[in-house]
């Protein structure tokens, strides 16, 4: 059995996964020659960052299961890999503790105005200015998963409401109080006082922010986008902040990564920007290799999968008793 792994592990994490498949031969290709070592994989672990030759690797007919070492899909579910019969796990809810964590710091920045304070600080301003509270304000979450549920719980203690939306409207949290299928997204836009985007991209969510949602939310409303830059219609967004409609809104991600000098995004105001570091974590490829260990063991053990995806859907698969949504 040969695994190929393209994440940024180091010696002791090959010996973690050595001591789980002692005879598997375990290739550490990175970047560099993960195109080159895929077609000849059993298993794969990994997010290929380079193109990666999909088509000859299905043709090849021996890769049986990837492993995405990140929550998001779109790096491997393309079409050749969606109809074949590999299964695809992904890495949902392993950095949910940051990226919600992140969430909530850029909620911050936005409503305690933190970017327009350091800027009067570089220019040696001192000068008050109205701020908003995130205490008491109504949320809307979209898009229930790892990150998600885990944003709930770090909300919760600042007494907000919270609204979510989530292709499988199941097993509501406490603190929620209305957790509705995709159908009912228009709601929460005209609701929510912040709205964090923390749903997958497919073709079904690409774009789903667009000029005619945005209109939705109401005036005054903050924008927090941790998932996925294409949720977002990126010129939509400018248009909102320049007109004043939106009062602000924060991005970890842009649908082009960097965006281009010419992006629009650079200027627009009251925009904060991150470079998708959303996930960082001193401990992510420690986090990232025990959960594949624990998988690679139920995979050698015939035993279920955590985060087993469904490959139309481009997430993980619900709980067996999840209603499917009708909306999509």
């Amino acid at each position: 059995m040969r695994i190929v792994l393209c994440y940024p592990v180091e010696p002791h994490h090959i010996a973690q996964i050595r001591a789980v498949a002692p005879d598997a031969e375990l290739v550490d290709a990175g970047q560099e020659r993960v195109a080159a070592e895929l077609p000849t994989a059993d298993i794969f672990c990994g997010h290929p960052k380079v193109p990666v030759p999909w088509e000859s690797v299905v043709a090849e007919g021996r890769l049986r299961w990837i492993q995405s070492s990140a929550a998001g899909l779109d790096h491997c579910l393309v079409p050749v890999v969606v109809g074949s019969n590999i299964i695809v796990t992904s890495a949902s809810g392993v950095l949910a503790d940051q990226v919600a964590e992140h969430g909530l710091g850029l909620a911050i920045a936005c409503t305690r105005r933190l970017p327009l304070f350091m800027h009067q600080q570089q220019r040696q301003e001192f000068v008050r200015r109205p701020t908003r509270d995130l205490t008491g304000a109504t949320v809307g979450i979209v898009g229930l998963g790892g990150v998600g549920r885990r944003l709930v719980e770090v909300l919760t203690p600042f007494r907000v409401r919270i609204l979510a939306t989530d292709y499988f409207p199941v097993r509501k949290p406490a603190a929620v109080e209305q957790l509705g299928g995709p159908e009912t997204l228009p709601a929460v836009l005209e609701a929510a006082d912040i709205l964090f985007l923390c749903a997958p991209l497919t073709p079904q969510t690409r774009g789903m922010i667009d000029a005619t949602a945005i209109a939705r939310m109401k005036p005054g409303a903050i924008l927090i986008n941790m998932a996925r830059g294409r949720l977002v219609d990126e010129n939509a967004l400018v248009d909102a902040l320049e007109s004043g409609h939106l009062d602000s809104a924060a991005v970890d991600v842009t649908p082009i990564e960097p965006p281009p000098a010419e992006s629009r995004l650079w200027g627009a105001p009251r925009l904060l920007i991150t470079p998708h570091v959303a996930g960082q974590s001193a401990r992510r490829i420690d986090a990232m290799t025990d959960f594949f260990c624990d998988n690679l063991r139920r995979y050698l053990s015939g035993a279920p999968l955590r985060n087993l995806v469904d490959k139309r859907l481009g997430f993980p698969e619900p709980p067996a008793d999840a209603p499917r949504s009708k909306a999509l």
